[in-house]
């Protein structure tokens, strides 16, 4: 099959500078936390650029916007195209932000060329799909799915101790439609790889599979504040002790069980003083697996692990897991979709795993869904030196429209 309608690869890179300067930091990436006045300023510019290509825009009770362009019959779910626009407090330029952006040169190209969809076609900017604000990530799509309710959503609180529901209220984006009542088809997500086996292997597209299992656990240690200089080491409750070690466990518990990862990213200290015995200590643990199995190992690892230095340190732990997303196997007729809009467009390939979570795990629940995957140097993201070409970002945009494309012809 032929190439029929192009993307614009300069309009679509000016629109991802342009909204990187939303939160831009003086490193070159982007601090958009979700539901910040930043996060309100990239909604209002989405909207509007939507709004101007004749689609209407809908929020709902969580903040998730849906953006739809007509097709020629509105008996037929829509096609949906979506990510997200909030980062990392040091975030980059491209995670999340490409795919609501490509989706927006998706719908800029079948505005400009007057093309006619049979179904109606969506984009979607998710709310809180980082979870570096209000954990648990994905949270707008979770709610959107089913597998969050809006009390849940609205009781998270950030570390300052401010609640979603405060925050979503303050930048005035609490829709009136509720969650999941805005029906998607199907969907279609683009997104950086996040890794580098696209760059190791000189291949342009990933056409993704599915996505490993994730689950997040938040652990408190406590001990005893003193005075560093008169409390002998025999006599101390060293809450920052104990979290050490749990930490290592968490490192070890990972690498006896490969392709599985395991992080602490998240650490605070009580009082956090230079002379004064850490009294309290509360982290975050991230593990990562494509088998349910292997991840139910880890936890049991971890859970004994908890138990050894509550028994040698006699500090007070508490470690509960606060959020499981299990793996998940994308539909193959969107994934066939995919690999047809790649060799359309003449772009190498390769068949790959997820292994960062995405709103897509949530629609997939409730709508066929699959992911498409493009290169970042070097695969670094989460990090202000995030950085994927000009051409490799256009060529995800090109994959993102043939696909919806193939996967709209079967509707007719």
């Amino acid at each position: 099959m032929l190439q029929n309608l192009q993307i614009d690869p300069k309009r679509l890179w000016d629109m991802l500078m342009t909204t990187a300067q939303l939160g831009g930091t003086p490193k070159g990436g982007i601090c958009r936390l979700t539901l910040t006045d930043w996060d309100r300023q990239v909604r209002d510019w989405f909207k509007a650029e939507c709004e101007a290509l004749g689609c209407t825009v809908t929020v709902d009770e969580v903040g998730n916007m849906f953006a739809v362009r007509p097709g020629r019959r509105d008996d037929i779910a829509p096609i949906a195209m979506g990510s997200h626009l909030d980062t990392q407090p040091t975030g980059g330029k491209f995670d999340g932000v490409l795919g609501v952006l490509a989706g927006l040169e998706v719908l800029k190209t079948l505005h400009g060329s007057g093309y006619e969809t049979n179904a109606p076609v969506m984009l979607v900017n998710w709310t809180n799909e980082e979870g570096s604000r209000f954990a648990p990530a994905m949270l707008g799509s979770g709610v959107y799915a089913g597998v969050f309710d809006r009390a849940y959503a609205d009781s998270r609180v950030d570390r300052q101790g401010v609640t979603f529901a405060e925050a979503l209220d303050g930048i005035g984006y609490r829709g009136e439609s509720p969650a999941g009542s805005v029906e998607i088809g199907a969907m279609f997500e683009l997104h950086i790889e996040q890794g580098p086996i696209l760059e190791a292997e000189g291949k342009t597209i990933g056409i993704v599979q599915g996505v490993q299992g994730i689950r997040w656990y938040e652990a408190t240690v406590k001990g005893q504040e003193a005075h560093t200089g008169s409390t002998p080491m025999t006599m101390r409750r060293n809450a920052l002790l104990g979290a050490t070690r749990l930490i290592e466990a968490v490192d070890a518990i990972a690498k006896a069980r490969p392709p599985a990862v395991g992080t602490v990213g998240l650490v605070e200290v009580k009082p956090n003083s230079r002379n004064v015995i850490p009294g309290e200590v509360f982290f975050s643990v991230d593990f990562r697996h494509p088998e349910d199995a292997v991840l139910d190992d880890m936890e049991a690892a971890l859970e004994a692990a908890v138990e050894e230095v509550r028994a040698a340190t006699g500090l007070d732990i508490v470690c509960e897991r606060i959020w499981s997303s299990p793996p998940v196997v994308f539909h193959k007729d969107l994934i066939a979709c995919v690999r047809e809009g790649a060799a359309t467009a003449g772009y190498p390939a390769r068949d790959i795993i997820s292994g960062p979570g995405h709103d897509a795990c949530y629609v997939n629940r409730v709508a066929p869904t699959t992911m498409i995957f493009v290169p970042c140097k070097d695969g670094i993201s989460h990090n202000e030196a995030e950085s994927t070409e000009p051409g490799e970002c256009a060529a995800g945009a090109q994959v993102l429209l043939n696909a919806v494309l193939a996967y709209d012809r079967t509707l007719s």
